[in-house]
């Protein structure tokens, strides 16, 4: 099972949007997922899950999403140059080894021009430090607003064949 992040806590975000769609592409490739919506974290991550204070909620989510997966893909939109808190926070909230040694694949989105390149790189770094081994293949998807349509769905034929070709590699990396 490959546990797909969407990696912000912003109700009916085009991160999750995608990573509905990931999914999808992974369901017609014989792979199953989980969907991991951030919005499902406790609101009070930052204060009680880091200090060793493990609520009943946040450890659920560890033991559906985190603890059975080896591998994950995480669809992490661009804030402010780089990627959200509320996912620097999650992985903060964690023991490092509960991700050792796992793999993880980077889709950037943004509404802008680089596709999160930046907040990639970022996280890398940190995956790298906590000992994940990162797909070389990053997704930086560009200009997201202009690619879906009223309903939500990517329009864009050349972004659909790029996150099944990025799929595709992962499952296989």
């Amino acid at each position: 099972m490959i546990t797909i992040i969407s990696a912000t806590n912003r109700p009916d975000s085009n991160s999750l949007k995608i990573a509905q769609l990931y999914s999808q592409i992974l369901e017609k490739q014989g792979v199953s997922s989980e969907i991991l919506s951030l919005e499902k974290v406790p609101v009070d991550i930052a204060f009680n899950e880091l200090f060793s204070r493990r609520s009943g909620k946040f450890q659920e989510i560890l033991d559906k999403y985190i603890i059975p997966s080896q591998k994950y893909v995480i669809i992490a939109p661009e804030y402010n140059g780089s990627f959200p808190g509320i996912l620097k926070t999650f992985i903060d909230a964690m023991h490092p080894e509960l991700l050792r040694g796992k793999k993880v694949g980077l889709v950037g989105v943004s509404s802008g021009r680089a596709g999160n390149l930046r907040g990639m790189d970022h996280l890398t770094g940190i995956l790298h430090y906590l000992g994940l081994h990162v797909y070389h293949n990053k997704l930086p998807i560009s200009s997201v607003l202009s690619l879906l349509d009223e309903n939500g769905n990517v329009k864009d034929q050349n972004t659909l064949e790029g996150i099944e070709k990025h799929a595709v590699g992962f499952i296989n990396y």
